[in-house]
């Protein structure tokens, strides 16, 4: 079995009201860009960096996602990696991360798919329920604007179905906490 590093992304802080209205469109806040930098440079620097990223088609999520790849200059190390797994080296766009998207089953096809390093992007609740499912745990306070969680996930074999509470109990099975990078101090909580 392959295991995969996820990094389980919250998007940053956002503008309450888009110009247009639509909720879809909230980009991130000058603030919310520096604190998503900062949380790129801090996991960098840990060398906690995802070779594949996988952001909500919501503007605030995909602003997110590229600030990421951006400064942990995915396109160059997917580029120069040995065995990228399949990334592409450039920001994924899929409905699954959406608010109410099937973010589960993701996670699922990117382990199988064999990509080790694995940066999904999203909105709260989702993304908490998520983590909870995922390794049984919740963050504390949920996920923050910007928080990153790692989780250490075991590609699930090939089976007939992907869904269903089967997958689901077999998925937390085979996933570990890694750690919460907190957004506000960088604080890394580890176990």
């Amino acid at each position: 079995m392959r295991d995969v590093k996820l990094y389980v992304m919250r998007h940053g802080p956002a503008e309450d009201n888009s110009p247009t209205g639509r909720d879809g469109d909230r980009a991130l806040t000058p603030e919310g860009r520096e604190r998503t930098r900062a949380v790129a440079r801090a996991l960098l620097a840990e060398g906690e960096v995802p070779l594949t990223i996988v952001a909500s088609p919501l503007v605030r999520a995909l602003q997110t996602a590229e600030i990421v790849a951006a400064v942990t200059d995915l396109e160059r190390r997917v580029r120069e990696a040995k065995d990228a797994g399949g990334a592409s080296g450039a920001v994924e766009i899929r409905r699954e991360m959406a608010p109410g998207g099937d973010a589960l089953g993701l996670v699922l096809e990117l382990a199988r798919s064999g990509r080790k390093r694995a940066m999904v992007v999203g909105h709260e609740p989702d993304l908490s329920m998520l983590v909870s499912r995922l390794v049984n745990r919740h963050p504390e306070q949920g996920m923050l604007k910007s928080m990153v969680v790692g989780v250490k996930v075991e590609a699930p074999p090939r089976s007939g179905s992907t869904d269903g509470a089967g997958a689901e109990r077999a998925e937390s099975d085979a996933t570990a906490f890694r750690f919460i990078l907190d957004p506000k101090s960088l604080h890394w909580q580890r176990d």
